[in-house]
């Protein structure tokens, strides 16, 4: 007979609305049921929550590292299991790893690592985000712009050919043409725009070849102005596309955030990522990307020039801030978090949601926003303290 795991005690908000005093029913890593904790199948094992709200499990589609590993530099099915785990303790059930602007081998390797941890069933592991290298080199970034290129022919079939059934790819407008967008978005790959100098006519044209996302919006790319409304203007405007933010008071000013959470065209939303490196979830000083120095300082990453490289941010902070800074709703924020980002990827069915069908992926909050416990298909999982080996 298959275990059945009833979980109450706790208020529970189902990436809709708050249930109130509910058990969630959990057999074979999905939630099966709801019911009165009052009335549960006699066969259930019972857990006691004590407390606190249970919220579908965040959902991060941008993170480069964890855990003291960076995609780019641990390409191995270990570095992808580090990364996940590193940000799961901050409430994180699925991610995307993510490939910052490198050569086609190193590519080919991440690729390759993201696959055979899906195969292996790595907790946590959704499938891949490829930033770059079809990037402006007027909007780059951290990104290297000795590696950043237009697209050619096997690039795009290397992103076709990946096996790995979640992709997002960030190209810019300009670089890559309507043309190859609506190949990749023909092939299943979802398509962001970012590190990008288009203009507001340009993205309009990558949005109706396919492109259905902005990556980290505002930052990188042109701005709204009131005669060149830009990217970050054919964005807001497009009510088809979402766009993930960077909410950690660094990237963008807590003011431009409640600004665009108001002039965002529905029903596409804004959702959070980190775009973390590998110090969340370690006590690194400083790390290597493409073999130049970031150094982690007051809660941010720099290159030596003070560019932004990357975030030292976990979700669970990241929330905080929309909460207490930006002054968002707690169950908005809640849905930024989790729902609105496995809508954009078309999942939202299996995560985002504690409701019938769904994975049974959670996260345990307390009142002050502390994280009490993280369930990854049902498994509660647990965390050596920081700085301590697995």
């Amino acid at each position: 007979m298959t275990r059945l795991t009833a979980y109450y005690g706790a208020e529970v908000f189902d990436g809709t609305r708050r249930l109130g005093d509910v058990a969630v029913l959990v057999a074979d890593g999905h939630v099966v049921g709801l019911a009165e904790p009052g009335h549960l199948p006699e066969r259930a094992e019972r857990i006691e929550l004590d407390g606190g709200l249970l919220a579908p499990g965040f959902v991060d589609l941008q993170v480069n590292g964890g855990g003291g590993a960076l995609l780019n530099e641990v390409t191995t099915v270990e570095g992808v299991r580090t990364i996940c785990a590193a940000h799961a303790r901050f409430g994180t059930t699925s991610l995307l790893p993510t490939l910052i602007t490198d050569t086609p081998d190193v590519t080919d390797a991440a690729i390759a690592a993201v696959r055979d941890a899906i195969s292996a069933g790595v907790p946590g592991c959704l499938g891949m985000h490829i930033e770059g290298p079809h990037l402006s080199i007027a909007r780059k970034g951290a990104h290297d712009p000795k590696l950043i290129r237009p697209m050619e022919a096997a690039d795009l079939e290397r992103l076709v050919a990946t096996g790995i059934e979640h992709v997002i790819t960030t190209v810019a407008a300009e670089t890559v043409p309507p043309a190859q967008i609506a190949r990749l978005a023909a092939a299943g790959i979802t398509v962001s725009i970012g590190h990008s100098d288009a203009s507001y006519e340009m993205g309009r044209a990558a949005f109706s070849a396919g492109a259905r996302g902005i990556t980290h919006l505002f930052n990188a790319m042109s701005q709204l102005g009131h005669r060149g409304p830009g990217l970050v203007g054919a964005a807001l405007e497009a009510g088809d596309v979402w766009c993930g933010l960077i909410a950690d008071g660094f990237h963008v000013h807590p003011g431009a955030i409640d600004t665009a959470l108001r002039a965002k065209a529905a029903p596409a939303r804004l959702y959070l990522v980190t775009d973390a490196m590998s110090t969340v979830g370690s006590d690194l000083p400083s790390i290597t990307l493409n073999g130049r120095t970031i150094t982690r300082g007051g809660g941010k990453l720099t290159l030596d020039d003070g560019t932004l490289a990357g975030s030292d941010l976990d979700m669970i902070t990241a929330l905080r801030f929309m909460i207490d800074t930006v002054g968002t709703p707690r169950d908005e924020a809640l849905r930024m978090a989790s729902l609105y980002p496995a809508m954009f990827l078309g999942i939202d069915r299996t995560h985002g949601r504690i409701a019938p069908g769904a994975r049974a992926d959670f996260v345990h909050l307390a009142d002050d926003l502390g994280v009490r416990g993280v369930y990854i298909g049902g498994v509660r999982q647990s965390f050596p303290a920081l700085g301590e080996a697995p």
